[in-house]
């Protein structure tokens, strides 16, 4: 049995992973998909004092209260910054990092570091009459739709899971100092339709920080794939699991 631990992105909440859990524990793994602090169960939480330190806390918190080891991290979009900085602190912990479709940091990067184009929700959120709320992002024509999910009824589903997301989310820098965190192995998880303008990924070095040749792999849709491509999905994940 592996343990998957599934972090929501930006605006999200852990309930956006309900298709793929069901699919990971019928294959016999363990599945952890918590909130982070301001969404979801703990939207009650959200306020202008939420920063990316807040939500790291939340996840090595977890990991510590659960003794958890051998975890296979898995970041969407946003929470490739949590993740980074998770296994910067406890590398110990961590047996792999994913990367699907999220910001891949360096020591000191902000998210408006990675994707300049935050900035303009940074300078939106500061300008605002809250002075730190970032609302979602609009939905889009297709194939962009809303985070690439297009079908009527799924956008009306993740509306449901979406709420503010606090600036200082995207303000604050990761911490990558810890030289043992480069020798966790990494995947990457591309979607690769309908990226919306100005959200381009960054390429991924050939060679991982560990030496070994990066391992990245692409799914036909949109941002939100747990939504779209569960199934396809979590193929991809099984294969990370350790063979008996």
């Amino acid at each position: 049995m592996s343990l998957y631990l599934l972090i929501h992105g930006a605006w999200h909440s852990g309930r956006c992973w309900e298709r793929v859990v069901p699919l990971l524990t019928s294959a016999g793994h363990r599945v952890l998909t918590p909130s982070l602090t301001g969404y979801g169960d703990k939207a009650h939480l959200l306020g202008p004092e939420v920063g990316l330190d807040t939500h790291v806390d939340d996840i090595v918190s977890l990991i510590a209260e659960e003794d958890l080891t051998e975890v296979i991290l898995v970041g969407h979009s946003y929470a490739g910054l949590v993740i980074s900085s998770v296994a910067n602190r406890i590398p110990d912990r961590i047996a792999r990092l994913v990367y699907l479709d999220a910001m891949v940091p360096e020591d000191g990067e902000s998210a408006a570091d990675i994707m300049p184009v935050t900035q303009g929700l940074i300078d939106l959120a500061v300008a605002s009459d809250s002075g730190w709320r970032v609302p979602p992002l609009p939905e889009l024509p297709p194939p962009a739709g809303l985070f690439g999910v297009t079908d009527p009824a799924d956008v009306a589903w993740l509306r449901t899971l979406l709420s503010d997301q606090p600036v200082r989310c995207l303000q604050q820098p990761v911490r990558l100092d810890n030289p043992a965190a480069r020798a966790i192995p990494r995947t990457h998880i591309h979607c690769v339709v309908g990226e919306p303008e100005g959200y381009a990924r960054r390429p991924v070095p050939p060679v991982q920080p560990n030496g070994t040749p990066a391992q990245v792999w692409e799914l036909p849709t949109g941002h939100d794939c747990m939504i779209t491509m569960p199934v396809e999905l979590t193929e991809l994940l099984l294969r990370l699991a350790p063979q008996p």
